[in-house]
């Protein structure tokens, strides 16, 4: 290149704009109004280093410039800031998130109290859409969607054999209130598809996945997340099983990964009594700086309270059980928790994205940290943290490296817990995998539980429907010659057979069989009485109510 061409190059640097660096100033300007506007900003003058953050956002402006005018080949700007924004988060804590605005409508919808679609409960077999139930009340149990029907086809577009997976299928039933969707059906008790036009209503969504009464004064309680109406549904649960005569209460909280911080903290107050503190939380200085306490009279503030934890409990969840906890209000039964109690407050971003931005710590009200140990922009380990355990044999026995007298803090009543990273158990319950196996695995993987429980309702529909659930779970047996069947059905999936591994599971897949059948017949109100009678940590939670009664006494 001629000196002219490099001044001609440099003249044009420094009097053309492209549209992307036109509409840059403004983008920021939005983003500083909405910053201001919710009381954080990305771009406000920080106040510890105004001037070395005015001068990296200068520098990545001229970058982005640089590539958008200049680089050898069409990029895509908008992904290359996507992808910086994230790779700069890395850096800080791992549940800082940048969410792009494609996908922040799946993540918002899991906590959404209720969505818009055609109300089914479906999983994908063999690439294939199975329905495995019709929600109650919805739109595909009023066209006669039913349990065991493969979607094949939507609104004339093969669905089947391609390769779909969860978020195809959202995007192909849900869908504005009144719209309308025609599903091509094949049902096995007919030789050709059904085609059926369902129109689209709003569906409401559960938390609390069952409960009921396990004997006449126990109750049970399921929360599988906090969502938009988690503490509503726990109410009416709750209510329920005291009109019933409910003395006790297990409440599950194994495998909750959280969710709305309010409908947790207002579950922990119907259990807490005199203003006592639920959780509070310590940030930069003392703008995110709370405390919360009980203020309301509660529905159980006396009577024995067990609660079920493990390392899937995390975040809200982990909340109610150290405010319960600390309170000395509950046992807590299970194993260490998740140990996720960063706070994080979403920023939404001026192109319909959002940063979810880790403002603050929770702490039990003994002083624990929830949050577990990481460092900084290692996320890799971080995840990497439940494999660990499991392999560290902590699925098995305490870690005693927690149970230190540097990680030791004191309950209302004086008893002793641990911090380190989660919520300690009061009773420790190993994971049995006394009749877990590969070939047991192999049977979920490949969907043959499910597939063959959905067929043999199917088969037995009439019957089934006519029996009381109460019958079917004393009376209801699954046979060898079924067992036998899905032997034969995991073959045709590509599982080989392994006798000595089937002989182990065998007991625990019966249980599993007739769970599974209980759920096509009686949803959730069924599966669960049903698969808690091989759940080693649910009975071990009965086991323990005298002790939890000590503990409401104030005696232990």
């Amino acid at each position: 290149m001629s000196m002219d061409d490099m001044e001609h190059g440099e003249e044009n640097r420094r009097v053309r704009n492209t549209p992307f660096q036109v509409r840059l100033p403004l983008f920021v300007s939005m983003a500083l109004v909405v910053g201001l506007l919710l009381g954080a900003t990305m771009f406000a003058p920080s106040t510890t280093n105004p001037q070395g953050t005015a001068k990296s956002y200068l520098k990545f402006r001229d970058i982005l410039s640089y590539i958008d005018r200049d680089y050898v080949d069409t990029v895509n700007v908008e992904e290359l800031t996507d992808y910086a924004i994230t790779k700069m988060l890395e850096k800080l804590d791992p549940h800082t998130a940048y969410i792009p605005a494609d996908e922040l409508a799946m993540a918002r919808s899991y906590l959404e109290g209720d969505f818009e679609g055609i109300g089914v409960e479906f999983n994908i077999f063999k690439d294939t859409i199975y329905v495995i139930t019709p929600l109650s009340g919805g739109p595909s149990e009023a066209a006669g969607i039913q349990a065991g029907d493969k979607i094949i086809k939507v609104d004339g577009e093969t669905v089947a054999g391609i390769g779909i997976n969860n978020e195809g299928v959202f995007k192909r039933l849900r869908g504005p209130k009144g719209t309308k969707v025609n599903l091509t059906i094949q049902r096995n008790a007919t030789k050709k598809p059904l085609v059926l036009t369902i129109e689209r209503s709003k569906i409401p969504t559960h938390s609390v996945d069952v409960s009921y009464m396990v004997d006449d004064k126990t109750g049970y309680i399921k929360v599988s997340r906090f969502s938009a109406n988690t503490y509503q549904e726990f109410m009416t649960a709750l209510q329920a099983l005291r009109e019933k005569g409910m003395e006790q209460l297990l409440l599950d909280l194994r495998g909750n990964p959280g969710g709305y911080m309010d409908h947790a903290i207002r579950m922990a107050d119907e259990f807490i009594d005199d203003n006592k503190m639920i959780v509070y939380t310590d940030g930069k200085g003392t703008r995110y700086d709370s405390k919360t306490f009980a203020q309301r009279k509660g529905v159980f503030e006396e009577g024995p309270l067990v609660v079920l934890l493990d390392e899937g409990s995390a975040s809200a969840s982990e909340i109610v059980a150290g405010a319960l906890q600390d309170n000395d209000r509950a046992l807590i039964v299970g194993r260490r928790s998740f140990g996720k109690g960063l706070v994080q407050m979403p920023i939404p971003l001026n192109d319909g994205s959002e940063l979810r931005l880790t403002i603050s710590r929770y702490y039990t009200p003994s002083g624990r940290s929830i949050q577990k140990p990481y460092k900084q922009g290692d996320t890799e380990e971080y995840e990497m943290d439940i494999l660990h355990r499991f392999e560290n044999g902590e699925y098995f026995h305490p870690d005693s490296s927690l149970l230190v007298d540097s990680l030791k803090y004191k309950t209302l009543a004086g008893r002793a817990v641990y911090g380190g990273g989660g919520i300690m158990p009061d009773v420790f319950v190993p994971r049995d995998t006394t009749a877990l196996s590969e070939y047991l695995s192999q049977l979920y993987n490949k969907n043959v539980i499910r597939e063959y429980s959905l067929n043999y309702y199917q088969k037995h529909k009439k019957e089934l429907e006519k029996m009381p659930f109460e019958k079917f779970n004393k009376n209801f047996e699954v046979t060898d010659k079924m067992l036998q069947e899905v032997v034969q059905t995991a073959k045709a999936s590509g599982v080989e057979y392994n006798d000595g591994q089937f002989q182990r599971s065998k007991a625990l897949l019966r249980n599993h069989l007739k769970a599974f059948i209980a759920r096509s017949v009686y949803g959730n109100d069924g599966f669960f009485p049903v698969l808690h009678q091989s759940d080693e940590e649910f009975l071990q939670g009965l086991k323990h109510f005298s002790r939890a009664q000590s503990l409401a006494a104030g005696s232990m």
